[in-house]
């Protein structure tokens, strides 16, 4: 019977993190990462707007596709952004 892959279960029960970074920089990259990801459709919705203010010719779908991309960007993010919220509060109520 080989004990070795029960020894390193039992170690990496013990340790879950053992041989990977700290989680909370990747989340909080990946947040970061999200959230420049919004900012970025959102530019690119504003310039195409403010292009067809300027009168240059913009196609009228793309901006619209481009419009929506960023509202809906945005919404979701909200939706992140109240669901974090909410998982905070409910934490913040448990008795300990």
């Amino acid at each position: 019977m080989r004990i070795d892959g029960a020894a390193s279960a039992a170690k990496s029960i013990a340790n879950p993190l053992n041989g990977q970074k700290a989680s909370g920089d990747d989340f909080g990259q990946m947040l970061m990462d999200a959230i420049k990801d919004v900012n970025e459709v959102q530019q690119k919705s504003e310039a195409l707007q403010n292009d067809l203010m300027a009168g240059r010719p913009v196609e009228t779908a793309n901006l619209m596709i481009a419009m929506q991309q960023a509202s809906t960007a945005m919404n979701l993010t909200l939706q992140v952004r109240n669901k974090l919220l909410e998982a905070y509060q409910e934490i913040s109520r448990m008795n300990v």
